[in-house]
């Protein structure tokens, strides 16, 4: 077969990879759409994962069958440096959240309530920004709902690739995890919470010994 017999079988292969590539990271896309911003949904326990999700979409883990937290470090909205390891010996709230996010809009005045509440009871709040542009508008929802504990400036959602697959793990915008004192993830909500849906997750790892 001559050289340019052959030019054009080479272009056709670059044309289908490209093709399926593309095709491939369209349906990343999709799936990341679907998992952003969800005011309602369960995800399953069961085979090996070690935690059990409740009729109300809560997954717990129960002692013992923890896996502990990836590293969580890095700048805060305000430039700060943070890493929710330093909070070893409290219970960690973990939420994650965007300015641009109506479920986050609505569960924020809860997390704010309950932050202040719970301050001085050995619990500390810890917000992961995702997917905020600038920390301009990220800022302004803080101050819009009176949030007073740190956020994690997370753009490119990198904190929430750190959490292995089987775990529980953030798989949607809002989430929310309890970490026992250990570090280790005791529960998630993959759902926007109201004050009761988050003091049920976050009461029964606070009176573990």
């Amino acid at each position: 077969m001559s050289a340019a017999s052959r030019a054009p079988q080479r272009s056709n292969r670059a044309t289908r990879v490209r093709r399926r590539a593309a095709l491939t990271a369209g349906a990343a896309a999709v799936a990341l759409l679907v998992s952003a911003c969800s005011s309602g949904g369960t995800s399953g326990g069961g085979g090996d994962t070690g935690f059990v999700t409740g009729t109300d979409g809560i997954s717990t883990v129960a002692e013992g069958k923890r896996d502990a937290a990836p590293d969580l470090s890095g700048k805060t909205l305000e430039g700060e440096q943070l890493d929710v390891a330093d909070y070893r010996g409290k219970v960690v709230v973990l939420n994650v959240w965007g300015s641009w996010c109506n479920p986050c809009r609505a569960e924020a005045k809860y997390f704010a309530q309950v932050s202040k509440e719970y301050a001085d009871r050995g619990v500390q709040f810890v917000g992961i920004n995702t997917r905020d542009g600038s920390t301009r508008s990220a800022l302004a929802f803080e101050e819009e709902f009176g949030i007073t504990y740190p956020s994690l400036y997370d753009p490119t959602g990198k904190l929430m690739l750190r959490f292995e697959k089987g775990t529980l793990n953030p798989q949607a915008i809002p989430s929310t995890l309890v970490l026992d004192r250990d570090g280790k993830i005791a529960a998630r909500s993959l759902s926007q919470l109201d004050d009761v849906r988050l003091l049920k997750m976050l009461k029964p790892v606070l009176a573990e010994k």
